[in-house]
């Protein structure tokens, strides 16, 4: 194989996977974004604290039961701790 056709392909598949984790990597951020939303509807305009959103985060990551604990934990109402875990994994 010429050396130009190696560069060229590793440089595509350089820029393809540099693509896929910038293309990935805002919908994670809006996964958290959007269960914080959820719970500071509830709090009618005040600002999350950082245990909301560790607590998304959590639930992010797949673990509703302990998103729904932390966040219930926080004084989020359990309907609205199950509606914002439910969107963070989404």
């Amino acid at each position: 194989m010429r050396t130009s056709t190696r560069i060229a392909g590793v440089l595509s598949g350089l820029a393809l996977a540099v693509g896929g984790v910038a293309f990935t990597a805002p919908t994670a951020h809006a996964d958290v974004t959007a269960c914080i939303n959820q719970v500071e509807r509830e709090l009618q305009g005040g600002e999350a604290p950082d245990s909301i959103r560790m607590a998304c985060y959590v639930g992010l990551t797949g673990d509703h039961a302990k998103c729904v604990t932390d966040l219930t934990g926080s004084r989020v109402t359990n309907g609205t701790a199950v509606a914002a875990c439910r969107v963070a994994p989404d």
